[in-house]
């Protein structure tokens, strides 16, 4: 097999991937433009007859995913802010700083990492019940505002800083905050809009916790909202179709837009680590 067709086969597989994969995306979006009943016909039509906009219109008007939007951007924003503060100090605290049981913390940290998230659930909800913060939006994010991937993330990458520009700066008088603030942080900028957009995805997504954690139909966002919609609305296809457009859309172009610094931090910290 000559080069030119070997490579030509290896494009029309990579295209053909990419096509099955892109397609239920592309059909979403597609039903979620057509009439009531339209998608249930048989054959299925790829295209809508008439586009509308009403399925859209009726989950902001009628179905209050305006709320869950609302909801799923603060809850989301929230968790990335402070998982980025928490995180990154604690992930360089870990790779620059000594204090006694370092090493032994981290690798209890690192233990955590093979506990399925679902075994802490119980006890961590009857604490926050304890605490008085069930349904609300601090159940959910109190427990996201600091990960064991994340400082593990951030620590794998701050050890590629050269301990002798800190002590440079030690010698120079500045304080370790301002060490931190003024040299660390921007050497850490990478691997911070890698856990950002990471962090974002993974609070935006999220079904299981805010399931248990938030019992108020108020304080719903986008996943649990569309649940609920879908008890009420299991014929209609079009509107739950324009539902999870509205889901996905907004974090899709998210990481399609910083995919670059996204993959590039995760490179480099495990180049550096």
């Amino acid at each position: 097999m000559s080069p030119r067709i070997a490579k030509a086969l290896v494009h029309g597989l990579l295209i053909g991937a990419v096509l099955v994969a892109v397609f239920p995306l592309l059909w979403m979006l597609s039903v979620s433009f057509m009439h009531p009943g339209e998608a249930g016909s048989l054959p299925p039509p790829l295209l809508p007859s008439h586009p509308t906009w009403n399925n859209y219109q009726a989950l902001f008007v009628r179905a209050g995913v305006g709320r869950y939007l609302f909801n799923s951007l603060a809850i989301s924003t929230a968790i990335t802010v402070l998982s980025l503060a928490f995180n990154l100090m604690a992930g360089y605290a870990f790779a620059k700083l000594r204090f006694a049981g370092r090493e032994r913390l981290f690798r209890g940290l690192l233990g955590m990492l093979v506990i399925p998230a679902q075994v802490a659930m119980l006890p961590l909800f009857l604490t926050l019940k304890y605490m008085g913060l069930v349904n609300s939006y601090a159940a959910v994010v109190l427990p996201a505002a600091a990960t064991a991937f994340g400082i593990f993330l951030v620590r794998q990458y701050a050890r590629g800083i050269p301990d002798e520009l800190l002590e440079a700066a030690r010698i120079d008088g500045a304080s370790e905050w301002r060490i931190f603030g003024q040299i660390v942080l921007p050497l850490l900028k990478p691997i911070m809009v890698t856990l950002a957009i990471f962090t974002f995805l993974t609070a935006w997504n999220d079904f299981m916790w805010p399931l248990i954690a938030l019992t108020g139909q108020e304080h719903y966002t986008l996943p649990l909202g569309l649940a609920s919609l879908a008890r009420e609305h299991a014929q209609d296809s079009e509107l739950m179709m324009a539902g999870s457009v509205v889901t996905v859309i907004p974090v899709l172009a998210l990481f399609l837009a910083m995919q670059r610094y996204y993959i590039e931090g995760l490179l480099l910290g495990s180049v550096k680590g």
